[in-house]
């Protein structure tokens, strides 16, 4: 048996309180840097995760329930954001975004500064500090 290579689609848990949209996203066995967000002028937030490689030198793959292969997700979000100002943060193979809410959308395209080893940020002062890196 062969490793499938296809796009899979991300799963969201997309929350809002007083003044932040939060979008939370799991994304294993990416890099930080292989992950890419972006809100359009229109309001559809679109995350990016780049192709994972396949497994090397396997002999016999028994069991495939994880693919390889990219991720991607586009939704549209439920109220206008600041994505010029979100927070990042990427840790145990999961993405959480703060946007903060806005009159209209500012859009832009937001990519994560590694801080150690399969963990990443971007601070743009979403109204709450990074912390160490993790999620």
């Amino acid at each position: 048996m062969q490793e499938e290579l296809k796009e899979q689609e991300i799963p969201v848990k997309v929350y809002r309180t007083q003044d932040r949209l939060m979008v939370v996203a799991p994304l294993p066995g990416l890099e930080p840097e292989n992950i890419q967000v972006e809100v359009t002028a229109d309001g559809y937030l679109i995350i990016r995760g780049e192709l994972r490689g396949a497994l090397k030198d396997v002999k016999e793959l028994l069991i495939d329930e994880w693919s390889i292969g990219g991720y991607h997700r586009k939704l549209l979000l439920p109220t206008a954001v600041n994505a010029k100002s979100a927070n990042l943060s990427y840790g145990n193979g999961v993405l959480a975004i703060a946007f903060p809410i806005a009159e209209q959308v500012k859009p832009a395209m937001l990519t994560l500064a590694r801080v150690a080893p399969a963990h990443g940020q971007r601070w743009g002062n979403a109204g709450h500090p990074p912390t160490d890196g993790a999620v």
